[in-house]
This record gives C-alpha cells, sequence and structure tokens, in this order.
C-alpha cells in the first residue's frame, strides 16, 4: 500500500514538471493549450518539490509528512483551477492524497493526545517507596496470596510504582470473525493511584484502527476510531464501564505483582488457590477472582464484567496465563487469552503476547 501510494505521488507530482518545462520554453506538450507564466511555472516546479518532499517524509516514517502533503496538495489545486482545461483530472489525485494526509493527520492528532494524557497520568503518581519487600510486609495478605507472591519472586525486590510495557496483539471484533486482526499496544500503569492508559494500532479487515483506553481517577474511558477519523466506540461517564475497567487493572497487575500489597485492594481467599481481589478507587469499585496453581503460579482471572454499556446484566470474563517467564527477575505471564462466556459458546476475542515491560521508569 506503502509502495503504491508513493509511485502515485511521485508520477502526479512529476507531472507538475510539464507546467515548469512550459512556461520556459524547455519542452513543449501537444497536451498543454494554456499558456503558463514564468511565475506560474515556478509554482509547478515549487508543487513538484513539495511533492517529492512529502515523498521522502513519508517513506522515512516521518510523523509529520501529511504537513507538508497538505501544502503541496493546496498548491496543486490552485495551479489546477488556474489551468482548468488542461490540468482538471489532477484534482483527481489531490483528492487522494489530501485524504490519505488527513487521516494520518487525525491518527497523529489522536496520539499527540494520547501522549499528553500519559504524561499527565505519570506527574500524578506517588513513589511507593524503594525499601525491599520482606515476608513480613506480605504477612497480611492471605495465604494463598503470599505464596503467589513469594513463587514468582517478589520477596526482596523493590515495589513497582509504575509500569511500561508493548504488547503484541491478536484480537476478533465479533464472535463470527473467522481471521485475527493483528495489533500492537502500548501502555502505562501507575500504582499510586491506580491508573494505565492503553492505547492501540491494529489493522481490522485490512483497514487502520487507533484506540485508547484509560483509567483515572476510578472513571474508565474508551475511545476506538477507524483511520484515526471515524468514531468506532467512545465510551465513558458509565458505572459499567468505570466499574469493568476497574476490573481490568486487577486482572493486569499480574504483570506488576507487588500492586497486590496496595491500600486500595482488598483480598479475600476463598479456597486454597483462589482469592478475591476488590479494587476501590474514589468510592468505584471493581472485583475478581485470581486462580493459581498448586505451586502458586497465576493460572487465571475471572470476573462478572460489562462487555457493553447496552448489556444489562454482566458476563463472566477470563483471562488466562499462556506461559509464563521471568522478567525483571519476576515471573509474570507473557502470553495471554482473554474470552467472553455468551449464551451459545465461549468467545476468546484476545490474544496478547508481552513484548517489553519495563519498572519504575523516569517520570517525566
Amino acid at each position: 500500500m506503502r509502495t503504491a501510494f508513493t509511485i502515485l505521488i511521485l508520477l502526479h507530482g512529476a507531472i507538475h514538471l510539464l507546467g515548469f518545462f512550459k512556461a520556459f520554453g524547455i519542452l513543449e506538450f501537444e497536451g498543454i493549450h494554456q499558456s503558463v507564466s514564468k511565475t506560474s511555472g515556478m509554482l509547478w516546479l515549487l508543487a513538484f518539490l513539495l511533492f517529492v518532499l512529502t515523498v521522502i517524509l513519508l517513506n522515512v516514517h516521518s510523523a509529520y509528512w501529511w504537513s507538508i502533503g497538505f501544502l503541496a496538495v493546496a498548491l496543486s489545486q490552485v495551479l489546477v483551477f488556474n489551468h482548468w482545461s488542461d490540468a482538471k483530472w489532477g484534482t483527481i489525485a489531490n483528492l487522494i492524497i489530501l485524504s490519505s494526509a488527513l487521516i494520518a493527520y487525525s491518527t497523529f492528532s489522536f496520539k499527540e493526545k494520547v501522549v499528553q494524557e500519559r504524561t499527565e497520568l505519570l506527574k500524578n503518581s506517588r513513589t511507593i517507596g524503594r525499601k525491599a519487600i520482606t515476608e513480613e510486609e506480605i504477612s497480611h495478605l492471605p495465604e494463598v496470596v503470599q505464596k503467589w507472591l513469594t513463587t514468582i519472586g517478589t520477596l526482596g525486590k523493590e515495589p513497582i510504582s509504575n509500569v511500561h510495557l508493548i504488547q503484541e496483539l491478536q484480537l476478533r471484533t465479533s464472535p463470527d470473525q473467522e481471521n485475527w486482526s493483528t495489533g500492537k499496544a502500548e501502555q502505562y500503569f501507575t500504582v499510586d493511584p491506580p491508573a494505565f492508559n492503553w492505547d492501540i494500532d491494529a489493522k481490522i479487515n485490512f483497514l487502520p484502527v487507533v484506540g485508547r483506553d484509560q483509567l483515572v481517577d476510578g472513571h474508565g474511558e474508551m475511545t476506538i476510531k477507524l483511520l484515526g477519523l471515524i468514531p468506532m466506540a467512545n465510551a465513558e461517564n458509565s458505572e459499567k464501564i468505570d466499574k469493568a475497567t476497574l476490573q481490568r487493572y486487577l486482572a493486569e497487575i499480574v504483570w506488576f505483582p507487588t500492586a497486590a500489597l496496595g491500600n486500595h485492594i482488598r483480598w479475600k481467599q476463598l479456597d486454597g488457590q483462589s482469592a478475591e481481589a476488590t479494587l476501590n478507587v474514589n468510592g468505584m469499585e471493581g472485583s475478581g477472582v485470581f486462580h493459581f496453581d498448586e505451586t502458586g503460579i497465576f493460572q487465571k482471572f475471572t470476573a462478572y464484567r460489562y462487555k457493553d454499556t447496552k448489556d444489562k446484566t454482566p458476563r463472566l470474563w477470563t483471562v488466562s496465563a499462556i506461559r509464563t517467564e521471568e522478567r525483571n527477575g519476576i515471573q509474570i505471564p507473557i502470553e495471554l487469552e482473554a474470552d467472553w462466556e455468551l449464551d451459545e459458546d465461549k468467545w476468546t476475542w484476545l490474544k496478547l503476547k508481552i513484548e517489553r515491560i519495563e519498572y519504575n521508569i523516569d517520570v517525566p
């Protein structure tokens, strides 16, 4: 797609040289009937150079290629209007380039907003402390949770205050979707207060999609946009979303387990291999159950969670660990699957792999 688009811009840009050649008598073309002044000729040359610069920025993956693309299209279209009888078909190429630049700008604007949110998220976080975690510090937790924290290697480690991670994703947006869509996500967490900001770049039915999910001050918010421009989902200001987002945060503390010690989480042991956790942030609560194997390794998290704001009742949501490995000295699940229990069957809608994870990053 990028190659085809590059060729289109180059060919369209090269055609602008005809106006320059005509103006300065370098070459004559039978298809050009209108006279072209030298001033116009220089503008045709400038349009060509702007299109070439657009291609260069596009292919070096500059986030700002759209800005030069806008200028090139604007100048080109003014010239087309001034030489309409000879150049009117150039409008088609300009519309294609303009549409792509508009999508790129919308995606850029979306990501800039996410960057600002993350900066604010990290600035509002508090450092948990530098003292290594001891057996005494986890002694108030249920035995099964103590066993988990001990087995995976949190004792002797510094408490985790914030997290940055990169995920590779496969997802299905509906139960009847046969092929998995792919994407990449980046996420930041803070432990005090409990918060996160997650964004995704994915392709669904070959079309680019961007999305952002966040938890701030106990409230959840989700936005998904097709082509970075067309809203597909926008959920906020809903108790269902707030509760579901708190439950998601709980499920994901398996990536930064020392958060289990936080004052915002209440624990209750259910049996020898499971414990219920309730996360309370500013009066909003979300609960779920952690399941472990006999050695204390995390197996799955289950919760009755609202799949959609239109749902009248929550459904069973399960996040299962597929593979566990050591990262930063702690054993965490690096491959997981998430599914919903539907009326007729189970719908596995997400598979993810942790590509990179960092703890206690510098706050800007």
